[in-house]
């Protein structure tokens, strides 16, 4: 059992290559069957329905993200720890990647408040265990299942500093706040010193060479306190709402 780990339902042995890359990198033998991908779509929704059923009771929630490289000694681990309380404090679960650096920070911060600490880990080369704060935990094989989950069972994103995972994850939601997906979401960037530059750089290139709208800025907050990070990421929603309040556990607009 060393050698073999958790995935959903199913152990996998860790010497197979990820899901991923054996999706998107098809080998000679695989082009020579021809069947193995109609195949692979079943798994693929069983991944879909073992995601939705681990996550469909879990109520209000917060993703967070950020670098799995930040250490404990890090400033923002701290900052990290106390956003996972402050979600809880204002009746929210926290959901992270589930592994080390400013993942385990949320996940720690979240389970030592006494709320509900998740966390939705994914298969890759080098193997990443779930944090030991970790309440809830997912495994998965395909990022873009990952990421639906992510966005799914979520009221709002907090981005911490992180590398070209975390620039992923920032600009995926982005993009489904600018094209209408996802409505009334806030999108937050904790740590400004971090931020400041990338945001600089996109209104004097991506702005300017007509590629972005000056409204687009508006989908996203800035911010280096936790407690405002979770005031600005957990927001009621707009009075407009089309399901029930009692039904989605947002807190009202009205209330104190």
């Amino acid at each position: 059992m060393a050698e073999r780990r958790r995935a959903g339902r199913l152990v996998v042995p860790t010497r197979d290559a990820p899901a991923d890359k054996m999706l998107l990198e098809r080998s000679t033998i695989e082009e020579l069957a021809h069947h193995a991908d109609p195949w692979r779509v079943l798994r693929i929704l069983s991944e879909f329905v073992e995601g939705f059923d681990a996550l469909n009771d879990i109520g209000p929630a917060i993703t967070v993200f950020g670098s799995a490289r930040t250490k404990p000694d890090d400033p923002y681990y701290d900052l990290g720890r106390a956003l996972g309380a402050a979600l809880v404090k204002r009746g929210f679960a926290v959901i992270t990647g589930g592994g080390p650096g400013m993942m385990e920070a949320v996940n720690r911060g979240a389970h030592e408040a006494g709320g509900l600490s998740v966390g939705c880990n994914i298969e890759l080369p080098h193997e990443q265990e779930l944090n030991p704060y970790v309440d809830l935990g997912v495994e998965f094989r395909y990022f873009f299942v990952r990421k639906n989950m992510f966005v799914k069972y979520a009221r709002g994103f907090v981005i911490f500093p992180g590398g070209l995972g975390t620039l992923d994850e920032l600009f995926e939601s982005l993009t489904l706040a600018q094209t209408g997906k996802i409505e009334h979401f806030p999108i937050v960037l904790f740590g400004s010193k971090y931020w400041n530059g990338l945001l600089d750089w996109m209104r004097a290139v991506v702005l300017s060479h007509g590629a972005m709208s000056e409204d687009d800025f508006a989908l996203m907050s800035v911010t280096d306190d936790p407690d405002e990070a979770a005031e600005l990421a957990t927001r009621p929603l707009p009075v407009e709402v089309h399901e029930p309040r009692e039904e989605t556990g947002e807190p009202k607009a009205d209330a104190q």
